[in-house]
């Protein structure tokens, strides 16, 4: 079986723990990152988005989008 975009992202993410579009890209070659973000996000997964900033090649301040899973952590009383 053909393992899907979205797939590879959720495990991308159960395993890194978030990803940047530069990752999706050069890791898993998903150029539409955002897109699957939205698929998945429609499917009900609680991903989150927040904006890194940092500089360029050429030191110019620049700033990207980093999606991660919000989990809620379970306490052994909880289990």
């Amino acid at each position: 079986m053909k393992t899907t975009q979205t797939d590879a992202i959720l495990d991308y993410l159960d395993h890194f723990g978030s990803i940047t579009q530069m990752q999706a890209l050069s890791d898993l070659g998903i150029m539409r990152l955002a897109s699957r973000i939205h698929d998945l996000r429609e499917m009900g997964h609680p991903i989150k988005k927040r904006m890194i900033e940092s500089k360029n090649r050429y030191g110019e301040h620049v700033s990207f989008a980093e999606y991660y899973m919000e989990r809620e952590e379970q306490t052994h009383e909880q289990l």
